[in-house]
């Protein structure tokens, strides 16, 4: 039986119980800021420490599962991820959770191995979509903003952090022996060899336009609940829901621009993204006091962070067709780390002017510099041809 069209279900699947354990601090945040009477800069660090660990990871496994196949390092990486799972629950400390905190990042890395494994099974022109599909994974941090809160309340704060381990064995389980292994490379390129990747200009213009749409993907779906309740004063399941439908709507669209990107060009609908996230981050900035401007503002940069990132990764596989699991690794990280600054920054400048206004105007003028860039490097006449090579 060929196990082949398996590959995409269940790893799309497998990488949403990933993120549900990635995002599994978010919404328990106020909670743990009343039980260890927590400043807004340590809550920001705890919210954020997981991407840390899941973004920097990103780089090697991406790189291995191009060297020893994406059915190998998922199984591997769900089954570890029951370790910090275990310890999460039975911390009686604010260090002691920062600690498991840190290693359920790995969590994160779930996506290097997902892009890699799905994009290597996929012919090419059918990438864009496919791997916008896969992504649908990211479903993983709306699903922990409407569930952990209640399994918190119902069930005990432990619970929040356990229940999450009998999906992760079962789509352990799926994945070793529901899969196939991806092909080894004819040629096996050392670690060093691998980052070689890192000379060329494409894959850090790939990572800046990643560090600002997962980035906002990220730190928005992970850190809204916090700035919610802060600015609205609503409570943690309300902020969790809503928090929710923006990664849903961020989710929903990165297939669709996968497939824009398949059909227009990357380079033309992320000139969209870009410009979509910038105005909106300024109006933000600006009606950050009114629930409705924010929660509409917040909803379109949800639409044009899908969109960018179904669009920077139709261009991945594109331009580095032999290395993909290197610069998916790179870029992804760089993605990661995009979700892992924004809300210490944010925390720092609340505390700082009493407003997360200033962090929103830095976050326009970022998504500014990629619209510049992304329209001198990939969305004039020449961009076709600069698809074609890889430097």
């Amino acid at each position: 039986m060929d196990r082949t069209k398996f590959v995409l279900p269940i790893t799309t699947i497998a990488m949403a119980i990933s993120f549900m354990t990635w995002s599994v601090l978010s919404p328990l945040a106020s909670t743990f800021e009343q039980i260890y009477n927590l400043s807004t800069t340590q809550k920001s660090i705890l919210v954020a420490i997981p991407v840390l660990l899941g973004s920097i990871m990103r780089i090697p496994l991406g790189i291995y599962t191009d060297r020893v196949g994406g059915r190998k390092m998922f199984t591997g990486l769900l089954l570890f991820t029951i370790i910090p799972l275990i310890g999460a629950g039975i911390s009686n400390s604010f260090a002691a959770l920062l600690f498991w905190a840190f290693f359920i990042g790995m969590a994160g890395t779930s996506f290097a191995i997902s892009v890699t494994f799905v994009s290597k099974l996929t012919p090419p022109e059918k990438q864009g979509t496919a791997l916008g599909i896969n992504a649908v994974g990211n479903i993983g941090t709306a699903l922990a903003g409407f569930v952990i809160p209640s399994i918190a309340v119902a069930f005990g704060l432990q619970w929040a952090f356990w229940i999450l381990i009998f999906p992760t064995v079962i789509m352990a389980a799926l994945i070793w022996f529901g899969t196939p292994e991806t092909a080894k490379p004819t040629e096996k390129k050392t670690v060093l060899g691998a980052l070689s990747v890192l000379k060329f200009r494409n894959t850090w213009m790939l990572s800046l336009f990643y560090f600002v749409s997962f980035g906002s993907f990220v730190a928005l779906g992970i850190y809204l609940p916090t700035m919610l309740i802060d600015i609205y004063g609503i409570n943690a399941v309300d902020a969790g829901f809503r928090a929710a439908v923006f990664v849903v709507a961020a989710t929903v669209f990165r297939p669709v621009g996968g497939y824009f990107a398949d059909k227009f060009g990357a380079g033309r609908v992320l000139t969209y993204v870009f410009i979509g996230i910038t105005v909106m981050a300024f109006v933000i900035s600006f009606a950050l006091e009114n629930i409705i401007i924010m929660t509409i503002a917040c909803l379109l940069i949800a639409v044009f962070a899908g969109l960018g990132n179904g669009s920077v990764f139709k261009l991945v596989p594109t331009l580095f067709p032999k290395d993909t699991g290197t610069v998916t690794g790179i870029v992804g990280a760089w993605g990661g780390l995009g979700g892992f600054f924004p809300p210490i920054l944010m925390g720092i400048v609340k505390d700082m002017t009493g407003s997360y206004s200033l962090g929103f105007v830095l976050f326009a003028l970022l998504a500014f510099v990629c619209l510049f860039i992304n329209w001198l490097n990939f969305d004039r006449r020449k961009s076709q041809v600069l698809y074609k090579r890889i430097a």
